[in-house]
């Protein structure tokens, strides 16, 4: 006897049908049958494969700790900030989502056409300025109505960590970010249309004992132009670097300049403790080296060129005969 297991969906579907009396198990399963439909919203279009997601989360877990070691430095204080999601939803979405007063960086990122969005959690922004300014880093949320001197120290910290959002970046694309606008309001903040499709990376913040939220957010159209280099296989792919000619050059330099030891045997022998005891002036010890036979010059101890010996400038001196090969090291 075979038994039928039902999916989940087929569960769900026949405990919400039994409950509220509209069918039964066997009608609600021949309905299944017929037609499997599944609902598509078109207001959230998925522009994004999940293999796309995950490349997007990878640049930015390093982000998040490049961030993390940036603050702890500026801020002289705790900080953790690590990736707590990654969602592709439309753009009208995220704005509602985001409180009425908080704190918005808006950067370019040239070459990539359109803008990012860095939306700091109001209680997130304070801390960090109560830091700056000496304080303990305890939150206060009067974000509606900053004033200059903190609007102009808040920008600057953020225009400040630039140069990790380049470096997270750098490994997809070499971009040039600039902090173009700061805002308050969301409301006042129109980037693309309502119905296009944005990645929002969401970050969990803490700094001190303050703790928050920061949100990228990334238009499809600033990913566009780089969607295949978000792909497994590009991750994956050994690009052949440029060589850098200077770098090439200094280490072409330092390298001949590298000192070696060359030194050639005349020859030697074996004898006995015996003769070696009994040894006297004006003996001879005859070396296995027969004299038709070239020399041996080893560089480092490793035998590299038959030579054979002369004087050379009243010195002695050996000339090169020819390369010594070893079998399978031609390349030596």
């Amino acid at each position: 006897m075979v038994e039928e297991v039902l999916s989940q969906n087929e569960i769900d579907a026949l405990l919400s049908a039994i409950s509220s009396g509209e069918m039964n198990a066997e009608e609600l399963k021949k309905e299944e049958k017929e037609k499997k439909i599944r609902v598509y919203d078109f207001k959230r279009a998925l522009r994004f494969s999940k293999d796309q997601i995950r490349s997007l989360l990878r640049i930015h877990e390093n982000y998040a700790r490049l961030l993390t070691t940036f603050f702890s430095a500026q801020l002289r204080t705790y900080v953790n900030i690590s990736v707590a999601s990654v969602d592709q939803i439309p753009y009208e979405e995220f704005i509602r989502s985001v409180p009425k007063m908080t704190v918005l960086n808006i950067y370019s990122v040239a070459p990539l056409e359109g803008r990012i969005l860095m939306e700091v959690n109001p209680n997130i922004a304070y801390g960090m300025l109560d830091r700056v300014l000496g304080g303990k880093g305890s939150s206060v949320n009067k974000v509606d109505n900053l004033t200059e001197i903190e609007t102009m120290l808040m920008s600057q910290l953020f225009e400040k960590a630039i140069v990790n959002l380049q470096e997270a970046w750098s490994s997809l694309v070499e971009i040039d970010p600039v902090l173009e606008d700061f805002e308050v309001n969301p409301q006042f903040l129109q980037m693309v249309a309502p119905n296009e499709t944005v990645v929002v990376v969401s970050l969990n913040t803490t700094i001190g004992e303050t703790s928050g939220m920061i949100n990228i957010c990334i238009p499809h159209i600033v990913l566009e132009p780089i969607i295949p280099n978000l792909s497994v296989h590009y991750w994956m792919q050994t690009q052949a670097k440029k060589r850098d000619p200077e770098a090439y050059e200094k280490l072409t330099k330092n390298v001949q300049e590298a000192k070696v030891e060359a030194k050639t045997l005349l020859g030697e022998t074996t004898i006995s403790i015996q003769q070696f005891l009994h040894l006297n002036k004006d003996d001879v010890i005859g070396l296995n080296q027969a004299i038709d036979q070239p020399l041996t010059l080893k560089i480092n101890n490793e035998p590299k060129f038959y030579v054979q010996p002369g004087k050379f400038k009243n010195r002695m001196s050996v000339q090169i005969l020819e390369r010594m090969i070893k079998g399978g090291d031609d390349d030596e």
